[in-house]
């Protein structure tokens, strides 16, 4: 079939097989490019390995460090009239690549909130891994069904307290407009933090520890956005934010929990970027697409796979690393006041007129439907393509 981007709003609803594993190629270049890191990481366990963030972790940690990488994932497959999600294609072309340079990786699609996928994990990790010395969760989900009580809950992007009005980029119609957001109710709060926060990655480590499947001073890391004073209302300071300040509460947690073998746990705070997740928060289309302005200007644009592998740099002396509240964070440059400075001062004087000369949007909409495998120039997009790709090494 000719595969061509369907775009409904925040979202692309399918994926190009060939685009897909064209910028999985370019990322894993990128890692190779730089060499091995010192004292990387040798048997990974990455929770959320399709897409974003969790995707340049195994990417980095695969063709950076030469790791057994064990993915899971929750994507949804193709079949001949149907292309598969992005995420499909992604870790197929990942674990082409890794079979082709004789690295050790397989992968498993499913609910990761489950005790069937984690126990699926254990068992791989048991018979053919050895022990785990870094763990990467890296979900991004709307719901969540809690693995010992049934109950499903859904996470909302949403104020607390009171409405937010707020300026607002339609990546629909490529218009300013002002929207506003109502604030969350209570159970609206608690649902989120139950989807979004911590309680999971927890779950996943006591599991790991009680099989006796973690090496000493194993790493784990859980990935997060801080953001600033424009963001705050719809993120840091809202329903988001409220369950990632749960993962600050379950880092403390697991660490103590892994004393005994001097294990580890880090939120790490990363900068802001196109990824499915962003892309469906209210006002960050608009707050990335002038930021990408300001921090390439300034020379200082970084994109998944870069931020990873300067996050892996540190990971040989992660407690060195940390700030005052614990963090590893690689968002430095992009909170830095005079980034945020200039960002607000376009923010109050962008309108729909200006949004070529005042945004770099042509840049947000590009790397938008790269994340499908869109608009990569070395695909021919015209060519008749199978939207079949089998992922190998697929557990079931």
């Amino acid at each position: 079939m000719i595969i061509q981007p369907k775009v409904r709003g925040f979202i692309c609803t399918n994926a190009h097989p060939a685009g897909c594993a064209a910028n999985v190629q370019e990322q894993i270049a990128y890692v190779k490019a730089q060499g091995e890191f010192k004292d990387g990481p040798k048997n990974v366990l990455v929770i959320g390995s399709s897409t974003g963030y969790g995707l340049a972790s195994r990417i980095n940690a695969a063709f950076g460090a030469g790791a057994k990488t064990l993915g899971i994932f929750f994507e949804k497959a193709p079949t001949e009239k149907k292309t598969a999600t992005a995420g499909w294609y992604n870790t197929a072309a990942f674990q082409a690549a890794a079979e082709e340079a004789g690295l050790w990786s397989k992968n498993i699609n499913g609910d990761a909130f489950s005790d069937e996928v984690k126990e699926k994990a254990l068992k791989v990790i048991r018979e053919e891994m050895g022990k785990i010395d870094l763990i990467v969760y890296s979900l991004a989900s709307p719901r969540r069904t809690h693995p010992k009580t049934g109950e499903t809950f859904n996470s909302v992007l949403k104020p607390i307290n009171q409405a937010y009005e707020v300026k607002n980029l339609n990546t629909s119609k490529r218009e300013i407009e002002s929207m506003t957001v109502e604030p969350a109710s209570e159970k609206e709060i608690q649902d989120t933090i139950a989807v979004m926060g911590g309680e999971d990655w927890e779950m996943w480590l006591d599991a790991l520890k009680g099989k006796d499947l973690l090496a000493d001073n194993c790493q784990t890391l859980a990935y997060t956005y801080i953001g600033k004073k424009l963001t705050w209302p719809i993120y840091g300071k809202a329903t988001i934010g409220r369950a990632k300040e749960d993962l600050d509460r379950a880092a403390s947690a697991i660490t103590d929990r892994l004393s005994d073998i001097q294990g580890h746990a880090y939120v790490c705070s990363l900068k802001a970027l196109v990824t499915q997740a962003s892309s469906a928060i209210p006002i960050m289309p608009l707050y990335i697409s002038l930021l990408y302005r300001v921090m390439k200007e300034e020379g200082t644009h970084q994109g998944c796979i870069e931020q990873i592998h300067g996050l892996f740099q540190q990971l040989a002396d992660a407690e060195g690393h940390k700030d005052a509240a614990g963090r590893l964070c690689m968002d430095g440059k992009e909170l830095a006041d005079h980034v945020q400075n200039k960002v607000e001062s376009l923010w109050n004087e962008v309108t729909t007129e200006t949004i070529d000369t005042l945004t770099d949007y042509e840049c947000y909409h590009a790397e938008f439907l790269k994340l499908f495998g869109f608009g990569i120039s070395s695909v021919d997009y015209d060519a008749d393509i199978s939207p079949l790709a089998p992922i190998h090494q697929l557990i079931d």
